[in-house]
């Protein structure tokens, strides 16, 4: 196992340094260069000529991308000049909040979701089959946009019984009732298509194992239908669900980005979005950044989930 984690972390590392290749020429590509597209149009020769050499851009390009990363390695993710403010405090204030509602929302999709994939397998091709099959393939074709703006109209214009915009205060107010209240909506928007696409998972996964011969071992040996499935089946049944958490981390902050810029949520998402807007760099590709070894850093976390999960697996030192 410890072999295994080396490996995989030495993997990790290779793949973290290929996307800090990959943000530094991409800022290289910025039309009219760097300095340009940071400062604006407008910015002087000698604006331009002092940014090129605070940020090491007056460098030969190899020495410019090891500044670059000696800068990353000491938290320095550049500077918005259009927020005045470093990005990494900007990251800092902003990616617990994006946390808490992935957290949540992720939460909320798995005690749904696996609980209901169990039932679908157990009475597979009944109505309830049918039912939630369906209506898992309509929330996950539904666009995020759209399902949310439903929410919004029946609750908050209709009903009049939740807020249309997520919580605004400081992230230690988010226990008071109202700003719990204000997250009810975008929480549930984002766990409704992780639900539709967990719970479809979970019930191929289920009926993958039920056909198994370690079941009808264990049937023959007298064990009830419910020990079979929960004490045998259902863990081994999990992997899929295990591995798929952190493969789909991008598509749920893809989303959280999308519901964030619908509640006005002040997280990492609605950041992105408002960069993007104005156009600013720094922003965008820290944010990138970030993404990216969160990206790498779920994946790592679901291979060894994998492991501890499963048993049977055998990692070769």
């Amino acid at each position: 196992m410890t072999g295994f984690l080396l490996r995989r972390l030495g993997q990790s590392a290779v793949v973290v340094l290929g996307v800090t290749i990959i943000t530094f020429v991409l800022t290289r590509l910025l039309p009219g260069g760097v300095a340009r597209a940071i400062l604006g149009t407008r910015a002087s020769p000698v604006s331009i000529a002092e940014f090129n050499r605070d940020n090491g851009l007056d460098l030969p390009t190899w020495q410019q991308y090891l500044f670059y990363l000696n800068q990353l390695l000491h938290g320095n993710l550049g500077f918005s000049y259009r927020l005045n403010e470093g990005v990494g405090t900007l990251l800092g204030d902003h990616l617990p909040k994006t946390i808490i509602l992935l957290g949540a929302s992720t939460l909320l999709a798995l005690a749904i979701a696996v609980p209901l994939g169990i039932m679908q397998a157990v009475r597979r091709n009944k109505v309830e089959d049918y039912f939630f099959t369906t209506l898992s393939f309509a929330l996950y074709s539904m666009p995020t946009f759209w399902l949310g703006l439903i929410l919004i109209i029946f609750f908050s214009v209709d009903l009049n019984v939740l807020s249309p915009q997520g919580p605004q205060g400081d992230i230690s107010t988010y226990l008071d009732p109202e700003q719990l209240a204000s997250l009810v909506l975008p929480v549930v928007t984002l766990a409704l298509v992780t639900i539709a696409l967990f719970s479809r998972y979970m019930r191929s996964s289920m009926l993958d194992n039920l056909v198994q011969d370690y079941v009808r071992t264990a049937r023959a040996k007298g064990v009830s239908n419910t020990g079979v499935l929960y004490r045998h089946v259902l863990r081994n049944a999990l992997i899929p669900i295990v591995t798929l958490l952190g493969l789909s981390l991008p598509g749920i902050f893809s989303g959280a980005l999308i519901v964030e810029a619908i509640f006005n949520y002040p997280g990492m998402g609605l950041l992105f979005w408002d960069s993007a807007r104005t156009r600013d760099f720094p922003v965008l590709l820290g944010v990138t950044l970030v993404v990216a070894v969160a990206t790498v850093v779920g994946n790592l976390l679901a291979d060894i989930g994998y492991a501890v999960v499963d048993p049977r697996v055998r990692i070769t030192e």
